[in-house]
């Protein structure tokens, strides 16, 4: 199980839905594991499928399977807090016997008020180490407290991903990190984008949160503090040859279709993975999580701060602290 330190009014377990009858310890108990975890992905279907029947949730899923092929704005209310507690168990699951995951430091996260996380990103498409954190921030805050996870705009459009909104995902726009800081929830923001994410693993012990400093004028305008993220391992879940700017610019994408860069990667089940579309298998690699100290940009750097010189100060703390990371892990993929 991925280590955190869960206070005790957050139990590690997720609670039981109070309409769904909790069975006796011994049924429980004689079912096993394989008889638990099914009984967790047919309560996860469940909730996926048959959303509660609210007037909001009804327009909302005739909204989305009208707009279905486009990218429609963000809506806070697609979370499903139900559809989060109850993926806790199989999350777990998963986390503990594929990635061997812990995650550190969630003490540092305030309890009372909105956060901005900055992450570094690696593990292409199939970003382990925002799942890895996420289940982390979920089993020690409880799935009421939301999270929001800006991820690749078209994303969260596709058909059949429209459960990432439910999960809490939104488009990665300035507007949806304000309209959800703005009502209080946290939100989890990768600067680095596809440059960290696609770049070659044997480069990825590098951070790079590029050279636009929105992400500080965001935490300004919103006045939240940043949470530094600092992740490692998802650079080992598949062997990352490029980002591929030089292929997209030979088969014209960049000007046809805006498409900057064709990831390059060798991984399951596919092999060779051009692009990464089809999605791929995450190698089984151990993912370490390191959340640091907040930072009030204001009251560390005064009321009219440089902006490049707090984006500079981000990058230094969680390259020293990935730096350290590295230092203690002793193979590849074991950790």
């Amino acid at each position: 199980m991925p280590r955190t330190a869960p206070p005790t009014d957050h139990p590690r377990e997720p609670v039981a839905v109070a309409d769904r009858p909790a069975r006796p310890l011994a049924a429980r108990a004689a079912r096993g594991l394989l008889g638990q975890l099914a009984g967790a992905a047919g309560g996860l279907r469940r909730t996926a499928t048959e959303a509660v029947a609210t007037p909001a949730r009804t327009a909302a899923s005739a909204a989305q399977a009208a707009v279905r092929s486009r990218v429609r704005p963000a809506d806070l209310d697609d979370r499903d807090s139900l559809l989060v507690r109850d993926a806790l168990p199989i999350a777990w699951t998963v986390a503990s016997l594929w990635f061997r995951a812990e995650v550190r430091g969630l003490h540092h996260i305030p309890r009372e008020r909105p956060v901005l996380f900055v992450g570094n990103h690696s593990g292409g498409a199939m970003t382990p180490d925002s799942f890895v954190f996420a289940l982390g921030f979920t089993s020690f805050f409880g799935p009421e407290r939301p999270l929001h996870v800006l991820v690749d705009t078209v994303l969260t459009s596709l058909p059949g991903l429209g459960i990432l909104r439910r999960l809490g995902a939104l488009p990665g726009d300035d507007a949806a990190a304000r309209e959800a800081l703005s009502a209080g929830s946290c939100v989890l923001v990768y600067p680095g984008g596809h440059r960290e994410a696609h770049r070659p693993s044997w480069e990825s012990a590098r951070i790079d949160l590029g050279d636009d400093p929105g992400v500080v004028r965001l935490a300004l305008d919103a006045g939240v503090p940043i949470v530094p993220v600092v992740s490692i391992g998802g650079q080992e879940t598949a062997l990352f040859l490029g980002r591929g700017e030089a292929l997209a610019r030979r088969l014209g994408l960049d000007r046809r279709f805006g498409i900057g860069a064709v990831p390059l990667s060798v991984a399951p089940p596919w092999g060779l993975n051009v692009g990464d579309v089809l999605g791929h298998l995450p190698l089984p690699a151990k993912l370490v999580v390191q959340v640091l100290p907040p930072v009030d940009v204001r009251a560390e750097f005064g009321p009219d701060p440089d902006e490049r010189a707090v984006l500079d100060h981000l990058a230094a703390t969680m390259q020293e602290m990935l730096t350290e990371l590295g230092r203690r892990r002793r193979l590849p993929v074991v950790g």
